[in-house]
């Protein structure tokens, strides 16, 4: 198939590089045009990031040798020649709304790793194995933008993609009454390393700014509905959250407790992790996990170091999946934050807009 041409908006910091690592060879799309604040403007990405790659493989050469534009200067030129963009800049929020409205109106689909058009009423936040079906609200956001081919697509916090597909296939089946969910989330997370944050070593820190409300909010409007002009957020379940920042690299962890309206089994529940696919295995999509769900009987697993790699990192583990006292169950998830949870989820999600023919070659 004829390769989509993409830009990178944001391709300087660490879920930018993740992007390219990720499009680099991609079997669907070619990183064409790279952008980043004025102060990488005008450099090659390989000058505008030395001393700042994090990535465990080294800059692809022809993407170290492309330049880089101005995000916001030269955005009518970057509309102009690619099909779509990854948005993973760091600005403020208003910043951010204006900065991706902006590529929209200018017939520019946005596939945005960025928080600042969540809670958009016809913004789709999608996981695409949970809810592709939010799709669905892009011809009314068309019709807001005044576009023909310009919309938004956002993905979820990357926290909450570690429990929220194991909870999804449980929801449909059984109802869910409430949740109380503990995360435990990664330095890179915050687009740090302990080289670059050694006040982290032997510590955990008990707040992220944000976090617990997303954690509490985001998966209410992932499981809601398709309305007209507006995705219109589920009512259920209730949704507790408390969020830690700890010393691990890459790979955000979950402990959840949930109660049902319908109480399965265990058996149950592990059978129905085992059997889940979404529309992305049913598409064959590049970057989707072919076995979603991933349970290990170990009772010491799933662990960061040893599961966060599954499948290219886009697969969710699971595991201590037993009875609770003050709830029905209690589990583990945990998912790659920078993959499942940030560029490789963003790179799934454009894959499933091609798929569907949301996104069009220009």
């Amino acid at each position: 198939m004829e390769k989509f041409n993409v830009g990178v908006i944001g391709c300087t910091g660490m879920v930018g590089q993740r992007f390219l690592t990720l499009l680099h060879n991609h079997p669907w799309f070619r990183p064409t045009v790279l952008a980043a604040s004025p102060r990488s403007a005008g450099k090659i990405y390989r000058e505008a990031v030395e001393g700042r790659w994090q990535m465990a493989v080294p800059i692809p050469d022809e993407i170290g040798a492309l330049p880089v534009w101005d995000a916001q200067k030269d955005m009518k030129k970057i509309a102009d020649q690619v099909d779509f963009v990854f948005s993973a800049v760091d600005m403020k929020k208003d910043e951010i709304q204006a900065l991706e409205d902006g590529y929209a109106r200018l017939e520019c689909p946005v596939v945005s790793n960025n928080s600042a058009h969540r809670w958009t009423p016809d913004v789709p936040m999608v996981i695409p194995e949970v809810n592709p079906e939010h799709l669905a609200i892009i011809p009314a956001q068309k019709a807001r933008l005044g576009t023909k081919s310009g919309f938004i697509s956002v993905k979820s916090n990357c926290s909450i993609q570690s429990y929220v597909p194991a909870l999804a296939p449980l929801r449909t089946e059984f109802g869910l009454e409430k949740v109380l969910v503990c995360t435990y989330q990664a330095l890179s997370g915050a687009g740090k390393t302990l080289k670059s944050w050694p006040e982290m070593e032997d510590n955990l820190i008990p707040y992220i700014p944000g976090e617990e409300e997303k954690s509490e909010q985001e998966p209410l409007k992932v499981w809601g509905q398709v309305g007209e002009q507006s995705i219109l957020p589920a009512q259920r379940p209730s949704i507790t959250a408390q969020c830690f920042r700890v010393p691990v690299s890459d790979g955000h962890t979950a402990a959840v407790f949930v109660s049902f309206q319908n109480t399965p089994t265990e058996d149950e529940i592990k059978a129905l992790w085992a059997s889940y696919e979404g529309l992305p295995q049913k598409l064959g999509l590049p970057s989707a996990p072919k076995h979603f769900l991933q349970y290990f009987d170990q009772p010491d697993r799933p662990q960061a170091k040893l599961d966060r790699d599954l499948e290219g990192g886009m697969a969710v583990s699971l595991g201590r999946l037993r009875r609770d006292s003050q709830y029905d169950y209690k589990f583990a998830c945990l998912s790659h934050n920078t993959l499942r949870g940030a560029a490789g989820g963003g790179v799934e999600l454009a894959e499933l807009l091609c798929a569907q023919g949301y996104i069009q070659h220009k």
